[in-house]
């Protein structure tokens, strides 16, 4: 009778991701240095992930206080504890605003352009519009004014770590080892093989587009046709 494993962890470390890497593009790893620019490219590599989309293992739950007369939030009363901390956030995917009976309320996502044409923005209410400057330290603007303390309860798409010591594990999903290898394989391509570059660029373009498919909500989808009657 056949034998089957009884385990389902397969892992890679960072310094296996790289010989994986270099094996597809005809080449082995031989020195220190063909490991530290293997994972400087693997840092480039999970830092151009965060411009291709939404990361749903990056994103993280923050609930932070609302004082009264709060206009806007940065550093540690937006994110983290550390002076730096809001740093890691790439973008703020929801916001609600949570009063003192633990009753939610949605907000709306609005332009720079959209807050900045607000005359009187001490305006005092319950916040119910944000606009999110993405800058280094960035700052989520509220309007109208918090007219009381509240509880922000926000989602937070924030950076991945980086790959750091070779015997570590990407903390990425078991799903994206073939796309971050691949991709690998294509960043080291341009440095070394760069015969192989076109077809590593397919394959590490398919794997991300797989892998990307599957890293999303399922929810239902229901579109209503709007009913425009002239003269009624």
């Amino acid at each position: 009778m056949p034998t089957y494993a009884t385990t389902a962890d397969f892992d890679l470390s960072i310094d296996d991701i790289a010989e994986e890497a270099f094996e597809r593009c005809g080449l082995q790893v031989r020195s220190g240095y063909d490991l530290k620019t293997a994972r400087r490219s693997l840092n480039l590599l999970l830092a151009e992930w965060a411009n291709r989309g939404l990361n749903l293992w990056t994103i993280q739950k923050q609930e932070k206080t609302l004082p009264a007369t709060t206009t806007e939030l940065s550093g540690v009363n937006l994110f983290g504890a550390g002076a730096d901390a809001a740093q890691q956030i790439i973008d703020i995917t929801d916001v609600v605003i949570r009063d003192s009976s633990n009753n939610e309320f949605s907000t709306t996502s609005i332009s720079r352009s959209t807050y900045l044409n607000y005359t009187v923005k001490t305006t005092s209410g319950r916040p119910s519009q944000y606009y999110f400057e993405r800058t280094i330290n960035p700052t989520l603007f509220l309007y109208p004014a918090a007219d009381t303390t509240y509880t922000l309860v926000y989602y937070a798409l924030v950076r991945m770590k980086d790959s750091g010591a070779y015997t570590n594990n990407a903390e990425i999903p078991f799903r994206f080892l073939p796309c971050l290898t691949a991709g690998l394989a294509y960043y080291i391509a341009m440095k070394k093989a760069p015969d192989r570059i076109q077809l590593l660029k397919q394959i590490y373009e398919d794997e991300f587009q797989r892998a990307a498919a599957q890293d999303g909500e399922r929810t239902s989808l229901f579109l209503t046709p709007k009913t425009y009657l002239p003269g009624v």
